[in-house]
């Protein structure tokens, strides 16, 4: 979602602002900015184009300075438009934006009770531009200002409710920035040059490869003071004061998000195809079925818990809804999967003796990190993250993970993200069964023969292509679509259903195939494109029972069958065969059709695939 990036140097440190935003711009935005201290003012460009533009712009204003902050936003409170874009100045009581005040601020998150501190700041003579909860920080930083912009930021830091990631300068104080977190990620760069004294902010370490790879993770509650050669971190405690604290500086080798598209057309048609080779490095210390591969500690748990409640969000929430199935049937432990957004905001019955398990593929999702709090107040202690980020809030919020290693994936529409989650709960699945007393030598002998032969599976399923191709092309000019599946491939329906609209703008719903009579069968028309996920299981008799429904209705069936279901094409029936039936791991085959289907649709409508309207990457916000 949004980004920050930040810096303190003798040099002019708007290239590696500019650089930074580019490493940033997968996660979504619709504006992006640039501030530094520059002549003793202030000075700042703003573009709701790309970062590409806004560096052009830079380099044409000559807008250069050593102490500087940038940004990309994700909108929320006001439009995209120019005046809502960060970084925001403040305007101090007669001020004109021409004259504007002493401080620069980016911010990441939602502030909940900025509606209260706009009323008060504007009755002591503050002008608002924009439409943001941001513009209030900055107004309120301004009016407690007394010489000191630490001071400053940590007492307007307790008037703040809600969620934050900020950097902040002052044009009173060259060559310092502050930095503050509340329920959003910030972390600090310590400068890799000593004699220079450079040190950086980001929001996601990624912002920072290149730069310096010593990294500080900010808790909630830091304030950090970055100065030439030297920067210090207090913590709020719960009375409200601030004292000293020290943070570890970790080496992290991030990786660039400039990955190079090779053969590709877009990041997300490149993600689809590496999915092999991400399930594979998932898989790659995996020699058998032990509850030490999700961390020290992890058999005493497993042996102690009764239970699994799953928090997630959007795709994850579809990889949770997959695993209830596995982990019922072959850990025979009942499971509870719930939207992390909604989790938190309703009354429920706590059990300490149930696993949380967050799945995320940032590990910064702000309703799942908010979720787990909420769990483990409610007196839940044991918790488990599936996670593709290893240094990210969730790894080091929860007592054991299971890292995928899906590697960056820059599409905003997830793909491998999602396979290698399935195989990590598929993973989670067997060591619990294990446990529990549930899991054979030869059970597991056979499962792990099947996981890993999944990268050859999932090959083959590619090869596909073509086929999937020739389908989006009548996709591309309907605006419904029904995804129909039943068992644990109704979570794949919605998971298709969920692509194709994310990326091609296509109204799509899925429904369990035997709801058909109760509602949707309403729809069935011509002009309704029905996918439906046909596997080979024991659900197979019903589910051609469903399509005979759709078929009568005049609609149109697109059918993802195992090769030996014996359901072959015709009138109004299109048939693509998968190269085999996977039992048990059939869903990570399944998946990947539907996920061509949506790409394909989406290059035939010419969408902006890898940035889809309207969507983030990583979604920290609430």
């Amino acid at each position: 979602m949004c980004g920050i990036v930040g810096a303190v140097s003798t040099r002019n440190i708007v290239p590696v602002l500019i650089e930074g935003l580019k490493r940033l711009e997968y996660r979504g935005y619709d504006s992006c900015g640039v501030a530094v201290h520059q002549g003793g003012e202030l000075r700042r460009a703003r573009s709701t184009a790309r970062v590409a533009e806004l560096e052009a712009s830079v380099a044409h204003d000559e807008v250069q300075g050593g102490t500087g902050i940038a940004h990309t936003r994700w909108a929320t409170h006001g439009a995209p438009a120019v005046h809502n874009a960060h970084p925001h100045f403040s305007h101090g009581p007669g001020a004109r934006e021409a004259t504007a005040g002493r401080i620069a601020l980016v911010h990441n998150g939602i502030i909940e009770n900025h509606d209260e501190l706009r009323a008060e700041l504007q009755a002591k003579g503050y002008a608002f531009t924009s439409q943001t909860d941001t513009e209030v920080i900055a107004h309120l930083i301004d009016h407690l200002y007394d010489g000191d912009l630490l001071d400053a930021v940590q007492r307007a830091t307790l008037r703040l409710r809600g969620a934050y990631a900020i950097a902040v300068f002052c044009r009173d104080e060259p060559q310092r920035v502050i930095g503050a977190r509340e329920g959003s990620p910030l972390v600090l760069g310590v400068g890799a040059d000593e004699r220079s004294g450079d040190h950086f902010l980001a929001s996601d370490a990624m912002a920072l490869a290149g730069v310096t790879d010593q990294i500080v993770y900010l808790e909630e509650g830091d304030v950090v003071d970055l100065q030439l050669g030297k920067v210090w971190i207090t913590q709020r405690s719960a009375d409200g004061r601030y004292a000293p604290v020290q943070r570890a500086v970790r080496t992290v080798h991030a990786h660039t998000g400039a990955a190079e598209l090779g053969p590709y057309r877009h990041y997300m048609q490149k993600e689809i195809f590496e999915q092999p080779k991400a399930i594979a490095d998932t898989l790659d210390a995996v020699a058998n079925v032990s509850p030490e591969l999700f961390g020290d500690g992890a058999y005493s748990v497993f042996k102690n818990i009764d239970s699994v409640l799953i928090l997630a969000c959007g795709t994850s929430y579809y990889s949770g809804s997959t695993a209830k199935y596995w982990l019922e049937s072959i850990a025979k432990i009942p499971t509870t999967v719930e939207i992390a957004s909604e989790y938190r905001y309703r009354d429920s019955v706590p059990n300490p003796r149930t696993l949380v398990v967050t799945i995320s593929q940032s590990g910064e999702t702000a309703d799942t990190l908010a979720a787990l709090k909420h769990a483990r107040a409610l007196g839940m202690p044991h918790t488990l993250t599936v996670c593709n980020v290893a240094t990210s809030a969730m790894v080091r919020e929860c007592e054991l993970a299971y890292l995928t290693r899906a590697g960056v994936e820059i599409g905003v529409a997830s793909t491998k993200a999602f396979t290698t989650q399935l195989v990590g709960l598929f993973l989670l699945t067997l060591a619990l069964a294990q446990v529990r007393g549930h899991l054979s030598d030869a059970q597991e002998a056979t499962h792990l023969k099947a996981l890993r032969h999944l990268p050859k599976a999932v090959q083959a399923v590619l090869a596909l292509e073509p086929q999937v191709i020739a389908w989006s092309e009548e996709f591309a000019r309907k605006e419904n679509a029904l995804f129909l599946g039943r068992g644990l491939h109704y979570p794949i329906a919605l998971e298709g259903a969920l692509k194709l609209k994310e990326i091609s703008y296509i109204h799509a719903e899925a429904y369990p195939a035997g709801e058909l009579k109760h509602g949707p069968l309403a729809l069935v028309t011509s002009a309704m494109p029905v996918v439906t996920v046909a596997p080979n299981d024991a659900l197979l008799e019903k589910l051609k029972s469903n399509l005979q429904e759709v078929r009568a209705r005049g609609g149109e069936l697109f059918v993802f069958a195992d090769a030996d279901t014996r359901i072959e094409s015709g009138e109004g029936l299109h048939v693509i065969r998968m190269p085999e039936h996977y039992g048990a791991l059939s869903p990570i085959l399944h998946v990947v059709p539907l996920q061509l289907l949506a790409y394909h649709t989406a290059c035939a409508r010419g969408t902006d695939v890898d940035k889809p309207r309207n969507l983030a990457k990583s979604v920290t916000v609430e």
